[in-house]
């Protein structure tokens, strides 16, 4: 490309959300397996050209939300004792990090779709965000080198699949949000285990998260009294959601015959998402539960059933119902703190999706109470979706996730005995009616109120 476009007025390049699902440089596979191919005969104990192709396959091949997981979730470990010498991945991790974070931050990887793809020089791209040519040039040689963006020339870069998709506020913000705000509390993590003797946090009020950034608020407070990072963290936990299986798929819950059957009248509440963030979920069960013109195309949530009466409800804090800038129609807004009395009584079901895990067990038995106390006996389900860690060949991603929640909220993942155990305490007076497991997704765990 000989010239970069730099006018202002020109709009920027819309990326679709699927390209986040999409393998990040697919165009590369090729040329790598014909590379591993070439030095197959090499002995292993020499292999370094084929492990540096093997690396570059995996990057190739997964898709930018698998990237991002893994950078920010699985990947990040400090203070550990394996010697850096003969393991990279412990000091290339933070520099890729601060790298993409740094030119997302600026608008360099939108800079980067605004050019169609074609490759563009470093000092166009610099002159266009208006920042360091020669900081950038740096920082673009090392995302290069690492396989996230294509180095065609000498300074001169092309977009992946993968720098394409951090355009995307569910893929760019979710970088900001734990590079510039939640980091810090994992790689703090080992210390305070140290200084605790490695005893099971769960205050929290008091733990790795509050060591690190010298606060007693716990990390949500933290995240709403700084509202850049809070907004980010919501769009994040979109990333998380997305292109994962859904408990509406074909193979897991049977809405239309467990939820929807039974249900007549318009003005009944079919559905509370408590704690439902921007409302992710409910725009997915919105869509795929009526035939509406605001249906999106993807086809993962077309038209599943046909239109049912039934209110949506969706309930958060009011910083977040009031960050929400459009949901569908038939959905409702309620500002809610879900440690205070349910308003919605009665309803056919209510749903908390990756709450749970937030929380220690005391602080989820309150919570769980003041849904318990709304639910109507042989009518009401409540519906908890979250991971269940196997007693073997647990998912990496919830593995990650697990040490995630003990660093930054003193929680966990929990094992299937573990659920039992909060969920039938008797003081709630919930029994587990069946759990839906879905290989590599989150389990949805049915309960119901018993009588008396």
């Amino acid at each position: 490309m000989d010239s970069f476009d730099t006018d202002t007025k020109t709009s920027p390049v819309v990326i679709e959300d699927e390209t986040a699902m999409r393998a990040c440089d697919p165009d590369a596979v090729p040329g790598i397996l014909d590379g591993m191919l070439e030095h197959r005969e090499q002995p292993l104990i020499q292999g370094e050209v084929l492990l540096a192709k093997a690396r570059e396959l995996v990057r190739a091949l997964e898709s930018p939300r698998e990237t991002m997981a893994k950078h920010l979730w699985a990947q990040v470990r400090p203070e550990s004792p394996i010697d850096p010498s003969t393991n990279p991945y412990l000091w290339h991790k933070p520099s890729c990090l601060a790298a993409i974070t740094a030119c997302h931050e600026i608008g360099v990887f939108q800079a980067m779709a605004n050019g169609g793809g074609q490759p563009l020089k470093v000092t166009d791209i610099a002159f266009s965000v208006g920042t360091n040519v020669h900081m950038l040039g740096r920082l673009l040689k090392h995302i290069g080198a690492m396989g996230y963006i294509k180095e065609t020339d000498a300074d001169t870069y092309a977009p992946t699949n993968f720098s394409n998709a951090l355009t995307l506020p569910v893929i760019g913000d979710s970088y900001l949000c734990f590079v510039k705000g939640l980091l810090p509390a994992s790689v703090h993590f080992p210390a305070y285990l140290t200084q605790t003797n490695y005893a099971t946090p769960t205050d929290a009020r008091s733990g790795a998260f509050q060591s690190a950034f010298k606060t007693e608020k716990n990390m949500f407070e933290f995240l709403n009294a700084h509202p850049p990072l809070s907004e980010q963290f919501h769009s994040h936990m979109g990333g998380y959601r997305l292109g994962r299986p859904s408990w509406m798929d074909p193979g897991c819950y049977p809405v239309e015959e467990r939820l929807l059957e039974g249900l007549t009248e318009v003005d009944d509440i079919l559905l509370v998402d408590i704690g439902g963030s921007l409302g992710h979920d409910l725009q997915e069960f919105a869509y795929v539960s009526s035939s509406s013109s605001h249906a999106p195309t993807d086809t993962r949530v077309s038209t599943k059933y046909p239109d049912e009466p039934g209110r949506l409800v969706l309930q958060d804090l009011p910083v977040v119902i009031d960050a929400i800038e459009s949901l569908h129609p038939k959905i409702e807004r309620m500002k809610y703190n879900f440690y205070t009395e349910q308003p919605v009584k009665a309803a056919r079901a209510y749903y908390l999706h990756s709450i749970l895990h937030d929380w220690p067990d005391e602080v989820c038995k309150t919570i769980l109470k003041q849904v318990a106390s709304a639910m109507k006996p042989g009518y009401s389900k409540l519906l908890i979706h979250e991971n269940i860690i196997p007693s073997k060949g647990a998912e990496w991603e919830a593995t990650a996730l697990d040490i995630m929640m003990a660093a930054m909220l003193s929680s966990k993942e929990r094992t299937k005995d573990e659920w039992y155990a909060l969920l039938e305490a008797p003081e709630l007076r919930l029994k587990i009616s069946y759990i839906w497991e879905v290989s590599g997704a989150e389990s949805l765990i049915k309960l119901h109120k018993t009588q008396g």
